[in-house]
Formats: structure tokens, sequence, C-alpha cells
């Protein structure tokens, strides 16, 4: 595990990235999802992607952890609108987003990588395979969706936690982070809490910005259904789902997997809105069986 790097990737945007293994070794970007710092890519998972034969690249998203955070507030009124579907204007979208992505590959010199992402990082990848396919070697999307409304959608008992507003403070944001986990994470493969209250700690102290996590997500309720665009793909792809999952419903995936030529569909019974240890060895092996295809 190399140490934390910067990359500046144009428009002002500096991105801080981590790197695993032999750099001789196939590339992997892992993109990470809504308001979630490059380290939610837990090092055991990386290491062992390492093992299997992958240069591992994970980063932080603008206005997440040690990256570039914008400035301005985001009303909530704004928040609530682009919910119901009115449009709105977003500082920025899921496509800005994905050029951050290749910014990082342009700076480290790789014309070409798999790329993986999770949650609003599917969506950034997909876009990526859609926007730029000749740079990307395989595409794997997980727990996300095509950005279609009728598909993908946030269980209704979530609603509450998601909108409501964030008290300030180191340990209510670990109280507020391991509430809203204990609803979403996996309930075939549960954490601790002491295990989720860790890692929300770390998070905060890398950096937390309310403000950023909202600019993120009106990128994603303004996105466009990718739905039309997915099927001109031709990356080799996967797409994992968690059967379990209540921020993104598995309709997402499905409809991911679908829109995709040729894409696998690797559906995971019990799994949420997480990567549970227990699953590592799945989804690596999952990953390297895609990369292989490239190959043929």
């Amino acid at each position: 595990m190399s140490e934390e790097l910067f990359a500046p990737v144009g428009r002002g945007i500096e991105l801080c990235y981590q790197t695993f293994g032999d750099p001789t070794d196939e590339p992997l970007l892992l993109v990470m999802g809504l308001g979630g710092p490059m380290t939610w890519w837990d090092p055991d998972f990386c290491t062992a992607l390492a093992r299997a034969g992958f240069y591992v690249v994970r980063y932080d998203n603008r206005d997440t952890g040690r990256s570039t955070l914008l400035r301005g507030r985001v009303a909530r009124s704004t928040l609530v609108r682009a919910f119901a579907g009115r449009r709105v204007k977003a500082p920025y979208g899921i496509g800005d987003l994905a050029d951050d992505a290749f910014g990082l590959m342009d700076h480290l010199g790789l014309g070409t990588a798999h790329v993986a992402g999770i949650s609003m990082g599917g969506m950034i990848v997909q876009t990526m395979a859609i926007t730029h396919p000749e740079r990307l070697r395989t595409l794997t999307s997980i727990m996300s969706t095509t950005g279609k409304r009728s598909v993908g959608w946030q269980h209704p008992s979530l609603l509450r936690s998601l909108m409501a507003a964030r008290k300030p403070g180191r340990e209510a944001y670990i109280r507020s982070s391991a509430d809203l986990w204990k609803l979403i994470g996996s309930p075939a493969y549960p954490e601790s809490r002491e295990e989720v209250e860790q890692r929300a700690a770390e998070t905060y102290d890398r950096g937390v910005s309310t403000n950023g996590v909202l600019r993120q997500m009106l990128a994603v309720l303004t996105q466009p259904s990718r739905g039309a665009r997915l099927r001109g793909v031709r990356v080799p792809t996967l797409v994992i789902h968690g059967t379990a999952d209540k921020m993104v419903h598995v309709s997402g995936g499905r409809a991911t997997a679908a829109a995709i030529p040729g894409a696998e569909l690797l559906l995971v019974n019990g799994m949420g809105h997480d990567l549970p240890e227990e699953l590592y060895d799945t989804i690596v092996a999952a990953i390297r069986r895609t990369a292989d295809r490239a190959r043929t």
C-alpha cells in the first residue's frame, strides 16, 4: 500500500489517491459511492485484488475525504425538489465525476484500466463506459442502477434518515452513521456496532463535508437514465447486487445487467448496501473472471 498521494485532474480539482500492488500488473480503478472516502474500500479487499493480479488504485471523489472540497451551501428545499423529480440545477453531474476519474488515469499514465464502482461509483463507471469505452478494459458495477427512477429505488423506511438534517460534530456523525448502516447493511453478514462506529470515526477524521455530500446527492438525483446508451456498451461487464439492498433496490442491478449486452449478473443473497468481509473472495474472483474475459 502506497502513501496517500494527490493528482490534479483539471477544472481546479485535486484527487487524493492510494495504490496497492505491482504497477506492472493490470490497472484497476476503484470508485466509491455517495459520501464515501476511498478508505471504504477496505485495505484487505484491495490487497486481495492485488494478489489476484491487479494494480489497484483507490481515491476520494471530489467533495470527499482529502480531495478538493467545493464551496457553497445546498439548500434543503433544493434537495427536496430533486427527490420529487423536479428540475433543479446541480453544481456538477455524474459526468463530471467520470471526467475526474479519467483525469486520475491520465495523471497515472494509464491509457486503459479495469474500473469498478459502488453505488454512485457504479453510476460513474457506467458513464465512463458510455463516454470513453476505449479506455475501459472491463466494467464492474456494484449495488448501483441505471439512473431510471422506476428501478433501484430506496426503501421507504430510509427516506427520513436520508433527508434528516445532520447535527454537527464528531460524535453526532459517528452515531448517525452507525444508525444508517444498521438499516442498510447486509442482514446475512452483520457488522458489530463497534466496527461501524470505528469506520465512521476514521471517515470523520479524514474529512467530512455535509454540503459536499449534498452536492453529490444532487448529482445522483439529477442524473439522466443511462439505459438506452448502456445498450451500446461492448466492454466486458460484471454487475453485482445484493438481494437485501435497501439503499438501491436489486431491480437497479438487474436493469443494468439487462441493458449491457453480455453482462454477467451476480446476485448475492443476504447482501445489503455494503461489502462484507465474508464476500471478499467471491467478489475478487468475479472481478478476476471478468478481467480474464477481456483477454479472449
